[in-house]
């Protein structure tokens, strides 16, 4: 096994993901950072080394089984232990339900909570065996409370919070920590700015959960001392509506 402490972060891009990437970097973590296509996250690869950090991609489909297990394989032989895994994938999209189709159902779970399993199962196995670690899993308003169109995404949501508690319990007194991130409100990212324009233009400069801000959250979680753990830490920016 190589000697370079990993982190991995499933969901890495222009958003969250790339923010708790960088910050991990800049503690001389090694950056794993996995999407479907590794291609995409050339540009944040290439700022955390202009950085002085050091980076990797990985093409990897979360929702196979293999594929996960594959990935945890070469990161702790090729570059060194998985300390961090992070889960940060989305899948936020609504549907009527009388429209719902089955196979989006599926696929939404499958993304946003399934292959949280798949992930928190294979660093669990990893970490276990040191008696250390940290998993990191990203969760939303819908993990707590859903509204009108969201049942797909909040089902899966509510899920993976589920699977959060439930490896908390299990994990936390074999010395890996296991905590659950609320984020209530709009991150500002590309995707809203493109998206819900109005909102952005409604808000004050500092209205939007700014990414960089999050990860200071995810470094402190992993910062912790095991006598005083966090499992569940609500962030959202100070006019959010709660």
């Amino acid at each position: 096994m190589a000697d370079s402490r990993v982190v991995v972060v499933f969901g890495a891009g222009d958003g969250l993901g790339g923010a708790i990437a960088r910050r991990f970097a800049r503690e001389g973590f090694h950056a794993a950072v996995v999407r479907r296509h590794a291609e995409a996250l050339d540009g944040l690869v290439g700022q955390i080394e202009a950085a002085g950090g050091a980076a990797t991609a990985f093409g990897v489909d979360a929702r196979k089984e293999e594929a996960v297990a594959g990935l945890f394989d070469s990161l702790e032989s090729g570059i060194g232990p998985v300390e961090v895994a992070v889960h940060n994938i989305g899948a936020n999209v609504a549907f009527p339900i009388v429209e719902f189709e089955a196979r989006k159902y599926f696929k939404i779970w499958e993304m946003a909570c399934f292959s949280g399993f798949l992930m928190g199962r294979e660093a669990a196995r990893r970490m276990v065996e040191r008696g250390r670690g940290t998993i990191l899993f990203t969760g939303a308003t819908a993990s707590v409370r859903s509204r009108q169109g969201m049942a797909g995404f909040a089902g899966a949501k509510h899920a993976l919070r589920a699977l959060a508690q439930s490896m908390a319990r299990e994990l936390g007194p074999l010395g890996i920590h296991v905590a659950h991130t609320l984020i209530d409100g709009p991150i500002d990212m590309p995707w809203i700015r493109e998206n819900f324009p109005k909102l952005v233009e409604s808000r004050p400069e500092d209205g939007l959960l700014a990414p960089d801000d999050i990860a200071e959250s995810y470094w402190a979680l992993h910062c912790q001392p095991r006598s005083a753990w966090t499992h569940e830490l609500d962030l959202r920016p100070w006019v959010e509506p709660w």
